[in-house]
């Protein structure tokens, strides 16, 4: 009876080793940790800094009309900085999303695992008292002979051991808890302090949007800064199509050499944004906010806002990505020998040179960059070294492969 009794007991102090062992094994692994959020904002504060220097550059030139396009250009940049710093907060915000979820599932298991534990302890006391007056020391005294006796000292051992790491681990798990509830509550608040940032960053971005926009806007008040800008602008683009050219030629070259086919890539355009509300048509027009081009050397979609998806218009190599005074942020695809596309005013660039982009891939997205006064796209279709008029029908013959089912404006 008692050797039955001892095995019995045995069991039960394996069966306690092994409940004590999940509950040190349980806690899992987060996918996200505060170091991700701590990366994050170190990112912030260089982002912080760079918004700084180019205040600082801004109010050098806050009343020097003559160099407006030097202060677009810098308001362009802040723009840039401070649309980052928004992904920069939605970052962090998706990531306290995420630890707090994890938090929370982390929190419940190990309140589970505390009520089992006390389970355990309330089970372990029961017994206790079930036995009556029967205590460790009775238990030995009843030993029959010496090698009963060393069996029961070490089973007596093994059972007060298992009693005392239950009340441990008990205790360790409602520490466990109280640490979670902490860090929750921190993670809670720092998530709504990033979503007031983001609210307030937003409404910086319109407040610079539309100072950058005022800017271009307000050269018409004195005629020969408008003329003279209008000169430097129409040199830029003129200087940029030579430079498009000769890369063409140079990345046509480079095909030639490496067996590969340099001839213009066939097919159609598609539209380079979901819009088709054509404001300015290449050739004449009436210059816009008394600043742009009165000879358009391109086509201006508008109704595309500060997000909309840029897209390939055809297949080929990116040879521009870039920013100038004239077309801000810039993107030019060689589709083959001569003939090119070219995208901009864009409020971000989504490729780089030297990259192969499909007919439809995200190459930017929309904006105000550079010489604008509001977010369209301006895109440019050259073919064999001349500028052409992508919208079929409009300004010439009818032709296959270009674009269609276009509105105009009433100014186009």
């Amino acid at each position: 009876m008692k050797k039955r009794w001892r095995r019995t007991g045995r069991v039960l102090v394996a069966l306690l080793l092994a409940v004590c062992s999940l509950s040190v094994n349980l806690s899992p692994v987060l996918a996200v940790t505060q170091a991700d959020i701590d990366a994050l904002k170190d990112d912030a504060g260089d982002l912080s800094a760079q918004r700084k220097e180019l205040e600082k550059k801004l109010d050098a030139l806050a009343d020097d009309k003559s160099s407006a396009m030097e202060r677009k250009n810098l308001l362009d940049q802040q723009i840039a900085n401070t649309s980052a710093q928004i992904s920069n907060v939605e970052a962090q915000i998706s990531k306290y999303a995420s630890l707090i979820s994890e938090k929370e599932q982390e929190l419940a298991e190990a309140e589970e695992q505390e009520a089992a534990q006390y389970e355990l302890f309330c089970q372990r006391v029961r017994a206790m008292e079930k036995r009556g007056t029967v205590s460790y020391w009775s238990v030995l005294f009843n030993a029959e002979s010496f090698t009963d006796l060393l069996s029961r000292v070490d089973f007596i051992n093994e059972i007060m051991a298992s009693d005392q790491r239950v009340i441990d681990d008990l205790k360790a798990l409602q520490e466990q808890i109280e640490e979670t509830k902490a860090s929750l509550e921190d993670n809670k608040a720092e998530e709504e302090a990033a979503k007031a940032d983001l609210v307030s960053k937003k409404k910086e971005l319109d407040a610079q949007r539309t100072a950058a926009n005022k800017v271009i806007q307000e050269l018409t008040a004195t005629e020969n800064e408008t003329e003279a800008v209008l000169s430097e602008m129409e040199a830029e683009e003129e200087a940029i199509q030579a430079e498009i050219q000769r890369l063409s030629r140079e990345l046509a070259a480079q095909q030639a050499a490496n067996g590969q086919p340099v001839e213009s890539n066939p097919g159609g355009y598609i539209w380079p944004v979901s819009s088709r509300y054509i404001t300015s048509t290449v050739g004449g027009r009436t210059s816009p906010g008394g600043i742009g081009s009165t000879n358009h050397k391109g086509t201006d979609i508008g109704r595309v806002g500060y997000t909309s998806s840029v897209y390939a218009s055809k297949a080929g190599t990116v040879i521009v990505a870039t920013y100038s005074k004239s077309y801000g942020n810039y993107v030019v695809i060689s589709h083959g020998s001569g003939n090119t596309t070219l995208y901009a005013h864009m409020s971000s660039i989504k490729t780089s040179v030297g990259a192969y982009v499909n007919q439809g891939d995200v190459i930017g997205i929309t904006g105000s960059t550079g010489n604008s006064t509001g977010p369209h796209l301006h895109f440019e279709v050259t073919e064999n070294g001349v500028r052409v008029n992508p919208l079929s029908g409009h300004g010439a013959e009818p032709r296959m492969g270009y674009l269609t089912g276009y509105t105009l404006s009433a100014s186009a």
